[in-house]
């Protein structure tokens, strides 16, 4: 099968229906993929399967359980090759999109690629924790998403800072987010987040489970978070 029609059977029970216009996105996205991936290090998964239903497929995924507003402002933390920001613009393209991402190698293919598709972001090259004492985009993003970044507790320091009140984190998880979930609620506690709720489900052809965990900003974060990356790491919340 091409990796258009395992996309469209991976997604045929989502609440989105994919248009021609939105599969052509993909397979582009899909094509630059490959063709970058020999040259920079972006993914372990290269196969048409594999990207359709682990990449593409799971990315969608949090328009199933989670509502985003019409020209919602979105960050994506820990781009990576676009998962699942660029994804999310493809669907949606009122969305605002910032992607946050440390190596400079990335944005080289984030820029080529939002050309090809006829998309725009802004890029935040750098770490989570210093963006997130910027006052221009500490609590001002409806929603942020982060996939396969860091352990729960951890990621909830350097995200929950950006998140405006009412606003949400969402997180991409695998088959450990309830353990994962139950160490972190002090750290979602002290963000000033509030857990909504942990989806769980599988994804298709034996993708595995996964799980988005939903969390509000209910109150603003204290000053002194995000910490430094080293005191993240030294002593996590």
């Amino acid at each position: 099968m091409q990796m258009r029609d395992i996309l469209l059977s991976a997604t045929a029970d989502y609440k989105i229906q994919l248009t021609e216009e939105q599969l052509s996105k993909f397979e582009v996205f899909f094509k630059l993929l490959k063709q970058w991936n020999e040259k920079i290090n972006l993914t372990a998964i290269t196969d048409a399967q594999g990207v359709a239903v682990k990449h593409f497929a799971d990315s969608l995924s949090i328009l199933n359980f989670c509502e985003i507003s019409q020209n919602a402002k979105v960050l994506d933390i820990g781009t990576g090759a676009g998962f699942p920001g660029v994804v999310l613009k493809i669907v949606r393209p009122d969305i605002q999109l910032f992607l946050l991402d440390s190596l400079k190698k990335r944005f080289l293919f984030l820029d080529a690629l939002l050309h090809e598709l006829d998309l725009g972001a802004e890029f935040l090259q750098g770490r989570a924790e210093e963006y997130g004492q910027d006052i221009d985009l500490r609590e001002n993003f409806d929603l942020v998403v982060s996939r396969a970044v860091a352990q729960l507790n951890t990621l909830s320091e350097y995200c929950l800072p950006f998140v405006k009140l009412s606003g949400k984190l969402v997180a991409f998880k695998g088959s450990s987010a309830e353990e994962e979930v139950n160490l972190s609620k002090k750290a979602i506690q002290t963000l000033g987040g509030k857990l909504i709720k942990t989806h769980t489900f599988e994804l298709p052809f034996e993708g595995g489970c996964r799980s988005l965990v939903e969390i509000e900003k209910i109150k603003p974060t204290p000053d002194k978070y995000p910490r430094n990356n080293g005191r993240i790491k030294a002593k996590p919340l």
